[in-house]
């Protein structure tokens, strides 16, 4: 007897899957190397040729050696919030093994205008008005996952699933950003943060201590350059990373996603999810996640079936059909969310 296949062997995505499903990653997972690269190397050349150094310099209470263990400590915990990213099901929902039945819907009036009659032909609608959460909202059809995409999920065409709460895909760590993972993807960044003031503030420090014994700066700058070169890469690195923390601040105060922010751009949008302020920081931070799916699990004890939670106006099942757009432009936000940091856009409602 043929042994069952186990979940992620039959999932239909692009993402890559280690220790038997237990660990999933996007299709770009590589990038990661240099993620780990940008982070590690300098970290190492601070902890050799500046921390070391202070040991000595600051002997006082053991200062030198505070230095380097809450450096390292930091970057430990920068660390496994990167795999805690990159690392897990972000919120993917299984493809529809049902694919709903079509329904005979009339041509357009651009095509009767053209001359055309007006006869009915099967295929699935566009769109369809469901209720959530108390209200009435238009969700669109996923041709690739065969069902209704619940409010806020996208299909991320780098991985080729559907998302729920999709963000972004970020080539940095090689993995959608969604609902499951969006709150360890913000704690990661705004860490890095921590982690690159840090290093910026005890190289400086540690020139301070060069140019008092050297007499000026610029000898001190020659007794140490891997000092100066670290504090240019932390400050270049900061525009970047300081830029994003801020970004995703304003998105989760006014509860938007960075697609959305993105791709709604009209003044009259409504931001139909922001709760004030406070709750909106409570939904992303201490809101319970449901669970992953079991990609370990044996395929018979895991249906893959997707729960949106949604009822159709003046109906019970919304397994239903519409066709929407692929989306081409999910990897490039995720490497241009500085430019979309600028933009004053509202959520659509």
């Amino acid at each position: 007897m043929a042994k069952p296949k186990r979940v992620y062997q039959v999932w239909k995505g692009k993402n890559i899957f280690i220790c038997n499903g237990r660990l999933v990653f996007g299709p770009d997972a590589k990038s990661l190397v240099v993620t780990l690269l940008l982070i590690i190397v300098p970290v190492i050349v601070f902890c050799t040729h500046v921390a070391r150094n202070l040991l000595h310099e600051i002997s006082e209470y053991n200062a030198g050696y505070a230095i380097l263990l809450v450096a390292i400590l930091l970057t430990v915990f920068v660390l496994v919030l990167l795999f805690l990213t990159s690392a897990q099901d972000p919120g993917f929902i299984p493809r529809n093994l049902d694919p709903p039945e079509e329904e005979f819907i009339y041509d357009s009036p651009a095509s009767i205008e053209a001359g055309g009659t007006p006869t009915p032909a099967p295929r699935i609608p566009r769109s369809k008005d469901v209720h959530f959460s108390g209200r009435i909202v238009k969700v669109k059809y996923c041709d690739t996952c065969k069902f209704y995409r619940p409010p806020r999920c996208s299909h991320c065409s780098v991985c080729d699933n559907c998302v729920e709460r999709f963000d972004h895909h970020c080539p940095w760590v090689g993995q959608c950003i969604g609902l499951r993972n969006y709150r360890y993807f913000f704690l990661f960044i705004s860490s890095s943060v921590l982690l690159c003031c840090f290093v910026f503030a005890i190289s400086a420090l540690y020139i301070k201590f060069l140019t008092d014994d050297c007499g000026s700066v610029w000898k001190a700058i020659k007794a140490s350059p891997v000092s100066v070169i670290l504090m240019a890469y932390c400050f270049i690195f900061l525009w970047f990373v300081g830029g994003l923390t801020f970004f995703h601040l304003y998105l989760i105060g006014t509860n938007q996603t960075t697609y959305e922010n993105f791709r709604n751009r009209r003044e009259d949008s409504i931001r139909v999810y922001d709760r004030g302020l406070l709750n909106n920081f409570l939904e992303v931070f201490c809101t319970k996640v449901k669970p992953s799916i079991n990609f370990h699990a044996h395929v018979q004890e895991n249906e893959l079936r997707p729960g949106t939670g949604l009822t159709p106006v003046g109906e019970v099942d919304c397994l239903g059909g519409d066709r929407r757009a692929k989306i081409e432009d999910d990897r490039e936000i995720g490497g241009d969310l500085l430019k979309i940091s600028q933009r004053c856009d509202v959520e659509e409602a």
